[in-house]
């Protein structure tokens, strides 16, 4: 596949830093942070690149020049005036007879993008975008998805929202000729307004989500945040290629106040430390992947719309502290009968209701997760149970007495606690 770079911005919230060389140029940790994207493209075999380059161009063709030294072949386009974020694929539409991937050339990287490539073709859709969370989801646009990442709505920041979850478009698209040959005139053109938000609803547009190491350095903070992520290897780590490490974590109890049966969004209430916890596993490089046992759905306390809700206001509240969960996986199911309006369907013995460790083993095969390196963290005996028997090792946070023949596991006062014991 070829790759389309957009390297023409001037970089205007950082500029403070460096305002004699574009955005793109900006050296992190000894090299411009267009370098790291290119690395990351050839990694995968992709090495047919445009760039597109404006505001100081001349700096990044003659760093670059033909993309040999890297084991490119780069070409470039050089916007004379501005085009938008978009505009320059109407004029290269001719160069762009196939599927391509379209990057923003101002993000440090490292994206499995074989992965993505595969998602795309088996989707069949016309556009691809890859989403994650973020630490800043509340001045972000937020994708909303349905089955399959099939991208139901596109919500800017003017939007209102209420509770969501913390998905952003990352900057890495996939797009077909089709989308450029939709292109009926030349000029500026908006990749997310005019090319990408119209394509929500119609079945035509695809989220890929990972939580792959994706960050733009748009103002001096998150500059630095970038610099010494590179420097301790944490960036290369987040590699879906590369083994990953994961924080299993029950909700109930562990992360919000156990208040029974949760089956209003009202009812989650954070326990105090756990934003904070997050965000250390967050700049830790372990995923936070939520594993929680829900039978409210079995018992009939509440659909699945209104547990996605619940589960929507868990990561609302842990977005505005700037913490984030990379993944949610839970299990409607539960074997005994006898409760009104229960649903049958799910009144049955699973193998993902903890303690069985389903869903710990389904999110290890999605995220490459060694288990052994990875933790399960919860408030009973159950997910003490099902970590051991996926092979993590297991942290109670509980203020119960916990009995669990069999099983190794150590106690800390809360998830705090455990995370800075053992995870910072």
């Amino acid at each position: 596949m070829k790759a389309v770079i957009m390297a023409g911005g001037k970089g205007t919230r950082i500029a403070s830093m460096r305002s004699d060389i574009p955005k793109p140029m900006i050296p992190v940790e000894g090299k411009p942070v267009l370098q790291y994207e290119i690395e990351n493209l050839v990694e995968n075999g992709i090495t047919d690149i445009i760039l597109v380059v404006g505001h100081l161009g001349d700096a990044i063709k003659d760093y670059f020049k033909n993309g040999s030294a890297l084991g490119a072949d780069i070409e470039y386009y050089t916007e004379t005036e501005p085009l938008g974020t978009a505009g320059a694929l109407y004029c290269l539409k001719d160069k762009l007879q196939e599927p391509f991937f379209l990057l923003n050339g101002d993000s440090v990287m490292s994206v499995d993008f074989k992965r993505m490539a595969a998602f795309h073709k088996e989707r069949g859709g016309l556009a691809t975008i890859l989403t994650h969370p973020n630490s800043h989801p509340y001045d972000s646009a937020l994708i909303v998805t349905g089955d399959g990442g099939c991208v139901k709505k596109w919500l800017s920041k003017e939007d209102e929202r209420t509770a969501y979850k913390n998905r952003v478009n990352a900057g890495i698209h996939i797009l077909t000729p089709e989308i450029v040959s939709g292109m009926d005139r030349g000029g500026k053109w908006d990749l997310d307004r005019d090319i990408l938000r119209p394509l929500s609803g119609t079945g035509k547009l695809y989220a890929y989500d990972s939580p792959e190491y994706i960050k733009d350095m748009g103002t001096p903070e998150r500059y630095e945040k970038v610099c010494g992520d590179v420097r301790s290897g944490l960036v290369r780590r987040k590699n879906l290629s590369c083994r990953q490490r994961a924080v299993f974590l029950d909700r109930d109890g562990t992360l919000n106040v156990y208040k029974g049966f949760i089956t209003r969004p009202e009812q989650i209430e954070l326990i105090d430390g756990t934003a904070e916890a997050i965000r250390a596993i967050n700049d830790s490089g372990y995923l936070a992947i939520v594993v929680t046992n829900q039978p409210v759905i079995a018992r009939g306390d509440c659909t699945f719309e209104e547990l996605e809700e619940i589960n929507n206001t868990l990561s609302t509240r842990l977005g505005e502290a700037g913490a984030y969960i990379d993944d949610l996986y839970f299990c409607p199911h539960h074997p005994d009968k006898g409760f009104e309006g229960e649903r049958p369907e799910y009144k049955i013995e699973c193998s993902c209701r903890k303690p069985k460790p389903g869903m710990l083993l389904e999110a290890a095969e999605k995220y490459n997760i060694d288990l052994k390196e990875s933790y399960m963290v919860g408030d009973g005996e159950n997910d003490m149970r099902a970590g051991a028997a996926a092979g993590c090792r297991c942290a109670y946070v509980g203020g119960k007495e916990l009995k669990c023949e069999g099983i190794s596991c150590e106690r800390y006062d809360s998830l705090l606690d455990f995370v800075r014991r053992c995870i910072e």
